[in-house]
């Protein structure tokens, strides 16, 4: 997607836009297949949460994925895009029994993470085959806020309580079919996963019945040029070989799982956002942009890091900007930043805006979400309008006061 078609986008659809390159979620969907397929039976479950629009979903399910799902609604999604419930698992953390109970009616894998729901859920249901998520605590990813598999995270069964979990199969009669662990974003460090995957496969030989294993994901993409990633061609040789000598061990061929988001969608995203102003003060020079954190929070929350480009003026003189929202409070894009010279009007765009950004945006400040837009074999398929007042009604009750 050059700069010149970019801007054609905006033109047709306005800003502020998400735009998201479908050759290149094939690709990567490719890469990471290519990179495991000395493994008999290999199974990818695209995480819906990462962008869950139904347009992403159907293009998932033309791949050949199944889907990784975290709450009822998103299950619900997966099955208006036409996934059969036994290509989708559902992997929640801290919902109720009831909601459980829902999505188990579907006829989706459900994967549990805590022993409470677990003997409930088995005692009211001991023919339905459950996965359990085991934390390993190991942290294979990067800060805290994004690594999960650490001893005090809230996400799954300490492997110290495998014990507890075949108490509950023997008093429950219960089947476990798979075992799940994730340990965090942004994995770098592949003997650190390594070691957490022995842990895992010590607790798949705990249980006898055992038909898939899930690895989670993770997998770490780049952000700006030269920056580090996940080498997912070692990962996949280094792990595929333990795999299969460990399917020899157990005795049967198992299926390999992974829930990648991030790594699938990241890069295929496209952020483009209007400069209404551009202020100086007396120390930073300010271009406040039609967005906010109600679009783009990932930069607030996680510190995250999206390369920005002027595309409106990409051969001009370099200077510094801080690019900031219209939100009335700090909403900081990035700071300090050496792009080409920016006028009011230009447009900016943000790389690495297909995962975590339209799914974590909001209408604070009564700001309506973006349009979105999908780039399919060369052409550009609007798959959501931009909001406009009425949604932002259409759940409110006008009272007389």
């Amino acid at each position: 997607m050059n700069n010149k078609f970019l801007l054609s986008l905006v033109e047709k659809y306005e800003s502020p836009l998400f735009v998201y390159d479908s050759e290149k979620i094939e690709s990567q969907y490719k890469r990471i297949t290519d990179a495991f397929s000395s493994v008999k039976s290999l199974k990818i479950n695209y995480a819906v949460k990462a962008l869950s629009n139904v347009a992403v979903l159907k293009l998932m399910k033309k791949l050949g994925a199944g889907i990784d799902t975290v709450s009822a609604q998103e299950v619900q999604l997966g099955l208006k895009a036409g996934f059969d419930p036994s290509e989708i698992i559902f992997t929640p953390n801290g919902v109720s029994l009831e909601e459980i109970e829902q999505v188990a009616s579907y006829g989706v894998n459900i994967n549990i993470d805590n022993l409470s729901i677990l003997e409930q859920f088995g005692q009211k249901y001991p023919k339905t085959p459950v996965c359990v998520r085991i934390n390993p605590h190991v942290m294979a990813g990067g800060h805290s806020k994004i690594s999960v598999g650490h001893i005090d995270s809230k996400f799954g069964i300490s492997i110290y309580q495998v014990p507890h979990i075949k108490r509950v199969l023997k008093n429950t009669g219960m089947l476990i079919n798979g075992i799940h662990m994730h340990t965090g974003s942004d994995i770098l460090d592949i003997d650190t996963f390594l070691r957490a995957t022995e842990i895992l496969l010590d607790t798949v030989k705990e249980f006898e019945n055992i038909e898939f294993v899930d690895f989670g994901s993770g997998f770490k993409v780049p952000y700006k040029k030269g920056d580090i990633e996940t080498n997912i061609e070692e990962m996949g040789q280094r792990l595929s070989t333990r795999f299969n000598n460990f399917c020899k061990e157990y005795g049967k061929d198992l299926t390999l799982l992974f829930e990648p988001g991030k790594f699938l969608v990241s890069e295929a995203g496209k952020f483009l956002v209007n400069v209404n102003v551009v202020k100086q003060t007396t120390s930073t020079v300010f271009a406040s942009v039609d967005s906010g954190f109600n679009h783009l929070v990932r930069p607030m929350m996680y510190g995250s890091y999206h390369h920005i480009t002027n595309i409106s003026n990409p051969n001009g003189r370099d200077r510094y900007y801080t690019v900031v929202g219209y939100i009335c409070e700090t909403d900081t894009f990035g700071s300090n930043r050496k792009i080409s010279e920016i006028t009011e009007g230009d447009i900016l765009c943000f790389d690495n805006a297909g995962a975590y950004c339209f799914t974590m945006a909001s209408n604070y400040n009564s700001r309506y979400k973006p349009a979105e837009v999908l780039i399919y074999k060369g052409k550009d398929y609007l798959i959501r309008k931009r909001e406009t007042i009425s949604d932002l009604l259409q759940n409110q009750i006008d009272i007389t006061l």
